[in-house]
């Protein structure tokens, strides 16, 4: 159906046809350098097939790193997100939408190494996703897309931000952070019937209620407040002409936090609520770098060693998110990078990318 996994499959098939060599089960677990050049790529013990592999070293005139950020280490966003006052850690309640292999080896060994580092720790694609999703892997079909459509609460049964801020694909990935900050790192998306069919419906159903005292209870919140909470937020819209597709005006008057756009009461039964909680897709800490893609040193590019990708997103992204720019980023600093390598390992002509010529590259 597209997406991410469509781009990587087309890009092994092409690599495929080239004739490159891939190697599965491969974790690269240390990068030799000598004065911020690259040397040669540490492999790790492995099995494949039933047979044990030893360790390996592989030298190269170039390297491309393209690892990906540390969404997946739990001691690490422990580490960057700490303890609040109650001593909870909060990132122990994220969920990872992508892969479980992200750990951040390379980039802490970079790190460890000397490359000049950017970002914030705590900023990633971090989007607001159904509680109910695996820890790992849960992907698109787990986002949570009718926020803009309803209310949504904390456990405590409070609304905390503008649902109607802007079209969802320029606010869907605050919404993670968003939830982060919320106790117990958990909200609910609640709707009425009224948005059934404007959204992309996730993979788990809503609980579903016909009155809001009922919906409370079955989840869990605490009904005099979510009911007080939904009340006054429906006296609060000024209907005016409902439209999802442009920032109409059906707004709120009178109340904090306000709702901007597409605030319609919600009294049309049954009710639906989603648990969120926030799932990350990427984390932005990475790899200072230039239009070239070379990893630096104190300031100083290396000549063979470029990065890629989710690993420097942060020279790109330092908060929020709009829809499609992680595989932009991939892609684009992909191609920059491949060629810079290629350029360095003496298989084609040297140029770099500020050249007006390569603009378009």
């Amino acid at each position: 159906m597209g997406g991410g996994k469509a781009l990587v499959n087309a890009y092994f098939r092409s690599a495929e046809r080239l004739g490159v060599q891939i190697r599965y089960d491969a974790q690269v677990s240390d990068l030799e350098l000598d004065g911020g050049q690259f040397v040669a790529a540490h492999l790790a013990e492995r099995t494949v097939d039933g047979q044990r592999l030893p360790a390996e070293r592989i030298e190269a005139r170039a390297c491309v790193l393209a690892a990906g950020g540390f969404e997946s280490n739990r001691e690490w966003l422990r580490e960057a997100w700490g303890q609040n006052e109650r001593g909870e850690w909060p990132s122990d309640n994220f969920l990872i939408r992508g892969t479980r292999f992200n750990t951040g080896v390379l980039l802490r060994r970079m790190i460890e190494l000397g490359a000049d580092v950017i970002g914030d720790p705590t900023q990633a694609h971090m989007v607001a996703i159904d509680a109910r999703a695996p820890l790992y892997d849960g992907g698109i079909c787990t986002r949570i897309d009718c926020v803009s459509l309803g209310v949504v609460v904390n456990r405590d049964g409070e609304r905390f931000y503008d649902e109607g801020e802007d079209f969802w694909p320029k606010r869907y990935a605050i919404w993670g952070r968003l939830v982060a900050g919320q106790p117990g790192q958990q909200a609910y998306s609640i709707i009425d019937q009224q948005a059934i069919g404007r959204f992309m419906p996730p993979v788990f159903p809503g609980t579903q209620a016909n009155t809001l005292a009922e919906l409370a209870r079955k989840l869990g919140l605490p009904e005099a407040t979510f009911v007080d909470t939904v009340e006054r937020y429906n006296r609060a819209c000024s209907v005016g002409t409902f439209d999802h597709t442009t920032l109409d005006d059906c707004h709120t008057s009178g109340l904090t936090p306000a709702k901007t756009h597409w605030a319609r009461p919600l009294v049309k039964p049954p009710f639906q609520a989603y648990p969120l909680k926030p799932g990350v897709t990427f984390t932005y800490l990475g790899l200072a770098t230039d239009e070239n893609a070379a990893v630096h040193f104190n300031g100083q590019p290396s000549r063979n060693l470029f990065v890629a990708g989710e690993m420097m997103a942060g020279n790109v992204l330092g908060k929020g998110y709009t829809a499609g720019i992680g595989m932009a980023i991939g892609t684009a600093f992909g191609r920059i990078a491949g060629t810079q390598a290629a350029a360095a390992a003496g298989m084609t002509p040297f140029h770099t990318f500020s050249e007006p010529h390569h603009a378009a590259v």
